[in-house]
């Protein structure tokens, strides 16, 4: 997809442009909130329209304008249809950290496993912010290119950040390949226990064994399986969920973003004859 830079974002040359979104049908109803003044207490008890977030999305000047627009649009039950899907794809090259981030975080929501090259490109981010949105989002996206990216952003050596490579290692319980476990043994050592138990969590799913944080144990065991992965379970992304807070109560349209836990997109049933 060829792309032109605009200031602080970019935009496709392909067709994906503001009359293209606005076309969907989550663009139906652009009366209202849209043309009420800013002053209105109309404009806090309404959710923004389709169109206030298309224009804040594609907002070439704004990129705190751009992150709010993709929120929005994202967490809409319209967020994902093929033309703001694209769009995601597009603000994944913004310049702005942020929206970069807000994009990758649509695509764990709406995106399918062929996403799954373009958001690795962003593993190496220098933003941890949207280091650990990337390995978060690979954990509910699966296609195997991801796993060199997700071992890389599991080793002490090559991320600093302790929760980025505890996601990385909860991503990589997905993957039933003799090197995520050998990756896996060695982040029991890691020295923050949050990736300890990130790391045996996914072992635990990935072989139906548990020896703990011992990794001698886990080598061992290893070493004489006849299939170390026979026992392996079905692997579920982590859910966030939390309780409204008292805003959310008051304002009908807001509601906390929880989610429920599922096999990531792509991936079949682990267990043997469940497919």
């Amino acid at each position: 997809m060829r792309s032109i830079r605009h200031h602080g974002g970019w935009f496709a040359a392909s067709g994906i442009g503001v009359v293209a979104l606005l076309g969907t049908t989550g663009c139906e109803n652009f009366g209202g909130a849209a043309a009420m003044q800013e002053d209105s207490i109309l404009s806090v008890i309404a959710p923004p329209t389709a169109l206030d977030a298309v224009q804040m999305m594609t907002d070439e000047y704004n990129a705190d304008n751009r992150f709010r627009g993709l929120s929005i649009i994202a967490n809409a039950s319209y967020g994902g249809e093929d033309a703001y899907v694209q769009w995601y794809e597009v603000a994944l090259q913004d310049e702005d950290p942020a929206v970069r981030t807000a994009a990758v975080r649509a695509l764990g929501r709406h995106g399918e496993p062929r996403h799954v090259p373009m958001i690795v490109a962003l593993s190496d981010d220098p933003d941890p912010a949207l280091r650990w949105e990337v390995v978060r989002t690979l954990q509910r996206l699966h296609h195997e290119d991801a796993i060199g990216a997700l071992m890389e952003r599991m080793r002490f050596k090559s991320e600093s950040e302790a929760d980025v490579r505890a996601g990385a290692a909860t991503a990589l319980g997905q993957y039933a390949q003799p090197r995520v476990l050998d990756g896996l043994i060695q982040a029991l050592d890691d020295r923050e226990l949050i990736v300890n138990r990130a790391a045996l969590k996914s072992l635990v799913t990935l072989t139906g064994q548990d020896f703990g944080y011992d990794v001698r144990g886990w080598i061992v065991w290893k070493e004489n399986a006849a299939d170390v992965f026979a026992a392996r379970g079905d692997y579920r992304y982590p859910a966030f969920h939390r309780d409204a807070e008292w805003w959310e109560v008051i304002v009908p349209w807001l509601d906390p973003p929880n989610e429920v836990e599922e096999a990531p997109v792509g991936m079949a049933s682990s267990r043997p004859g469940t497919g």
